[in-house]
C-alpha cells in the first residue's frame, strides 16, 4: 500500500467515525459539473473579425505572455487545463467568442459559427453554456437593452434572440441544458434623475427576448446583477432588486456573481434566500478584491460557504456552478487550475460535513455541539480524500500540475 493510499484508507475510517461516507461523497462530487468560463484563456477579445478595444467597464489587467490568439489556440489551452482538473466539467462561451472568416454582427450570430465549438465538447464529453456579449461594440457606447434609442435596444434585443438560437443548438447536440447569462453593462457615472424609464425599458427588451418558449431540456435563461461597474458608478440599471424581481415574475434562472456586490456582502447568504421563489440559481463564483476584480478563485472562507450553501440544501440540480474571472498577470491556464480546482476542494470538503448530524443538532437546538462539530470538522484530513480524488480521475496530485504547466508554456506558449 503506497503512501496515497495509506492516508486515504486513515482518513475514511476517520470521517467513517463520524458518520460520513467518502466513498459516497466522492460519488456525488463526479456529478457536480463546474463550467469553466473561456475568457480567462485570451484576457476576454473574443474571436471576432475586426473585435476593438474592451469596453464597458471590462479589464483583464497584467500582459503575461502566451495568451490564446484565436479559437483553436485556445481550445488547446482549454484541453491543457482540463487534463489537470478533475472531475466533471462545462465550458462557459460568450457570443464573441463566435467562428467565422468575416465579419458577423451580434445580431447576425448563427449556430453555424459555433460549430466548431460543438464538435470541441462532444470530443470531450462537456456541456456547453453561454452568453450573449453585450459589451465592446460600438452601440454598446452608451446603453444596450435600456438605451432610450429604440433602433440600438432593437439591435441588442435581436442579439438576445440569436444568442438563445445558439444555446437551444447547444443543448440539443450536447443532450444537456444550456444555461445562458444576460448581463448589460448599462448605467451612468454620475447622478441619475429617471432611474425608473431606462429599467422600463429593459424589461420590455427582456420580454421580448425570452418571449419565445424553449423547452428547458435544452435552454435555460438567467439574468445577472451587479451593484457598479467602471463608467457606471452611481447607477446600474439591472440592480440586483430589478433581476431578482424579474426573474422571480418572469420564471428566469438568476445568477448570483460573488464580484457583483458590497464588498462586505456574501452571496452564500442569498442562496437560500432567492430559493424558495426560482426553480434555477446561476452562480458566477469569482473573488473581488475591494471592486469586482476577478481575481482568481481562492479556497477562501467565501468559496466554502457558498460550496456549504449548496451542499447542505442539497440543491444539486437547481444551482448550476459557473467561474468568472479574468487574470493576465498570471499563466492563464494555471489561473483556469487553480481556481477550478479549489471550487471543487470547496464542494467536497462540503460533502464530508456530518450533515445529519449537524441537522439533528441544530433542531434540538444542541448549538454547543453543532459548533463544536463545525471546528472539529476543519481539521479532518479531507485533503487525502481529495488526492485520492485527483489520482483516481489520472490527474496530477497535489502540485504537481504545475509542472505540466510549465513545459505546456515552454513548448507551446512561448512560440505564439
Amino acid at each position: 500500500m503506497n503512501n496515497l493510499q495509506q492516508a486515504y484508507e486513515l482518513a475514511k475510517q476517520q470521517f467513517a467515525d463520524i458518520g460520513v461516507d467518502i466513498e459516497q461523497a466522492l460519488a456525488l462530487l463526479d456529478k457536480l459539473p463546474i463550467s469553466m468560463h473561456c475568457w480567462q484563456g485570451d484576457d476576454v477579445a473574443g474571436c471576432e473579425v475586426g473585435a476593438g478595444d474592451l469596453t464597458g467597464g471590462i479589464q483583464a489587467t497584467g500582459n503575461y505572455p502566451g495568451k490564446a490568439r484565436n479559437a483553436q489556440e485556445l481550445r488547446m489551452d482549454l484541453d491543457k487545463a482540463m487534463s489537470l482538473i478533475p472531475g466533471k466539467k462545462r465550458l462557459n462561451l460568450h457570443a464573441s467568442y463566435l467562428e467565422a472568416d468575416h465579419k458577423v454582427e451580434r445580431n447576425e450570430v448563427k449556430p453555424e459559427h459555433f460549430a466548431n465549438w460543438v464538435a470541441w465538447a462532444k470530443e470531450n464529453k462537456l456541456g456547453l453554456d453561454f452568453n450573449p456579449t453585450y459589451f465592446s461594440h460600438p452601440l454598446s457606447a452608451e446603453a444596450t437593452l435600456s438605451h432610450q434609442n429604440k433602433e440600438i435596444r432593437d439591435f441588442w434585443i435581436e442579439h438576445g434572440k440569436a444568442c438563445r438560437k445558439i444555446s437551444e443548438y447547444f443543448g440539443r447536440e450536447l443532450g444537456t441544458a444550456s444555461v445562458m447569462n444576460i448581463w448589460i453593462p448599462d448605467g451612468s457615472k454620475d447622478l441619475v434623475v429617471d432611474k425608473f424609464s431606462p429599467r422600463q425599458r429593459l424589461v420590455e427588451s427582456l420580454d421580448e427576448i425570452i418571449r419565445e418558449k424553449i423547452d428547458p431540456k435544452y435552454h435555460l435563461d438567467a439574468v445577472e446583477s451587479k451593484l457598479f461597474g467602471i463608467g457606471v458608478e452611481a447607477y446600474t440599471v439591472g440592480s440586483n432588486e430589478f433581476y431578482a424581481a424579474y426573474a422571480t415574475s418572469r420564471g428566469t434562472a438568476l445568477c448570483l456573481d460573488a464580484g457583483h456586490f458590497h464588498p462586505t456582502e456574501s452571496i452564500a447568504d442569498k442562496i437560500s434566500a432567492v430559493m424558495p421563489f426560482i426553480q434555477h440559481l446561476l452562480l458566477h463564483v469569482s473573488r473581488p478584491v475591494r471592486w469586482d476584480s476577478d481575481h482568481v478563485v481562492l479556497l477562501d472562507d467565501e468559496t466554502q460557504a457558498i460550496a456549504n450553501e449548496i451542499i447542505r440544501n442539497q440543491l444539486f440540480e437547481r444551482v448550476h456552478i459557473g467561474l468568472d474571472f479574468f487574470d493576465a498577470s498570471i499563466n492563464r491556464i494555471a489561473a483556469w487550475v487553480i481556481g477550478t480546482r479549489n471550487m471543487q476542494k470547496a464542494l467536497l470538503k462540503a460533502l464530508l460535513e456530518p450533515i445529519n448530524t449537524l441537522r439533528d443538532c441544530e433542531s434540538a437546538r444542541d448549538f454547543t455541539t453543532r459548533l463544536a462539530l463545525l471546528e472539529e470538522q476543519k481539521s479532518l484530513p479531507w485533503q487525502a480524500v481529495w488526492d485520492m480524488y485527483c489520482e483516481r480521475h489520472n490527474v496530477p496530485v497535489g502540485s504537481r500540475w504545475l509542472d505540466d504547466v510549465r513545459a505546456y508554456e515552454k513548448s507551446v506558449l512561448s512560440q505564439r
